[in-house]
């Protein structure tokens, strides 16, 4: 576990905290030599199941989907 001292923390907060985020390697701040607080890497949420796919296998088709408006016999595609 790497040590900053409280003073150097506050003036280099944003590098310090990338750093622990890029290395995963947690960080003690301290003052007068004693441990203040420990910042720790953030742990990654777990997946949630999303919306999409959610009701995948659970329908069924039991027939035509769209049935046609009117009958063959009363479309005329060039009148």
């Amino acid at each position: 576990m790497d040590e900053i001292a409280v003073s150097k923390f506050k003036a280099t907060c944003l590098a310090a905290l990338n750093r622990v985020r890029r290395t995963g390697r947690p960080l003690r701040v301290t003052r007068f030599g004693k441990p203040l607080a420990d910042v720790v890497p953030t742990q990654a949420p777990p997946p949630e199941d999303g919306w999409l796919g959610a009701m995948e296998g659970r329908g069924r088709i039991t027939g035509d989907l769209v049935p046609p408006v009117a009958g063959a016999d009363e479309w005329d595609p060039l009148r």
